[in-house]
């Protein structure tokens, strides 16, 4: 069985979600014929950089592409980009296996040879490109410089701040697009997408989990929920992912948020007790404790959180008009300070 995040991948410019600009930039590009010799495409995992690597090299490669320079994504061709197969004019490189000089120089050898069609290009897609050394850099600053005809580089990284520090004078010859974490509205409208798709029941609540604990990542949404189908059988409900995940119960947040509301200092103590039974992340409880409260803000002058589950609404919805928003901001403020001491230390269980 296919995973539902390769399966679900997206393979048009249009499909991208939240990446608008990046989509119609490509798109743009490939329809008029203007597409650069070399890409970087930075951005958090799980949002897109090496699907809309591929989704470019389908469109150059296109055999029926369509005049806005959308790829079929039907053809022999996109089809063999898109499942990854042996193509000889789409190579994907990770570079943390593939990071040094020699791995360099091989790439810029093969990048000299045409493509296998005179109407399509070659592609070289480096993954993780943040991994290759200052020498691969430099080896690969040439043909860069003066690159081959209908030859095109993508190089997707995390952390486009170390290429920034050990290659430097790459970056001035490539287009930069930052692709943006996706929101929970989103994320949650995608996986209703699969779960129909899929017939497949998942409530509401689960589904907002899962958002939340994608942390703006697709991939790791359909991942996530893939993990959680291969839990049991039956309908996937929030206890069901709570379980598979390990993620502390939306309980101990409305438990928090009476003790605070009724000024209960004791009742903070078997709240403790709770988490460490269960063997709770107490870092992620305070990250979860944060969100809890700046919820309870936001509804205080009356906004709309987003991300939380049905049940958790509900609490912050009856406790925020007992908690003016200049109490919600100080224990926001005592929050995020006890996070940074913690965070200076090594912390016992118990902190």
């Amino acid at each position: 069985m296919i995973a539902l995040a390769r399966k679900y991948r997206p393979k048009q410019f249009a499909d991208l979600i939240a990446q608008e600009h990046v989509a119609a930039a490509l798109r743009g590009a490939v329809a008029q014929g203007r597409v650069a010799h070399g890409y970087l495409f930075a951005g958090p995992r799980g949002v897109g950089k090496t699907t809309a690597a591929r989704i470019l090299a389908m469109a150059l490669n296109c055999e029926r592409r369509a005049a806005a320079g959308e790829p079929c994504g039907e053809c022999d061709s996109c089809r063999r980009i898109w499942t990854g197969a042996a193509n000889l004019d789409v190579v994907e490189l990770d570079a943390a296996s593939n990071r040094g000089v020699d791995d360099a120089r091989d790439l810029r050898e093969r990048a000299m040879y045409a493509a296998s069609t005179d109407a399509g290009s070659k592609v070289y897609i480096v993954d993780e490109a943040h991994m290759l050394t200052r020498e691969a850099w430099n080896a690969l600053l040439k043909i860069l410089e003066e690159p081959p005809p209908r030859v095109v580089f993508v190089f997707a990284t995390t952390e486009p701040q170390k290429i920034a520090n050990t290659a430097a004078p790459i970056l001035s010859r490539l287009q930069r697009f930052d692709f943006r974490r996706i929101g929970p509205h989103a994320i949650v409208a995608r996986l209703k997408d699969v779960a129909k798709a899929e017939q497949l029941h998942v409530e509401d609540d689960a589904m907002h989990l899962i958002a939340k604990s994608a942390n703006g990542g697709m991939r790791d949404a359909l991942s996530l929920l893939d993990q959680v189908l291969s839990f049991g059988a039956g309908p996937v409900t929030a206890a069901r992912v709570r379980e598979v995940l390990g993620l502390i119960p939306d309980e101990l947040y409305g438990d928090m948020l009476r003790a605070i509301v009724e000024r209960d200092p004791a009742g903070v103590f078997p709240l403790v007790e709770r988490l460490l039974e269960a063997g709770a992340d107490f870092g992620e409880f305070v990250n979860g404790a944060g969100e809890t409260l700046r919820a309870l803000l936001l509804v205080g002058v009356g906004g709309q959180p987003e991300g939380l589950t049905e049940g958790l609404m509900a609490v912050v919805r009856a406790y925020a008009p007992q908690l003016p928003p200049a109490d919600v901001v100080r224990l926001l403020t005592i929050l995020s300070e006890s996070d940074r001491r913690r965070l200076n230390r090594r912390p016992s269980a118990r902190s």
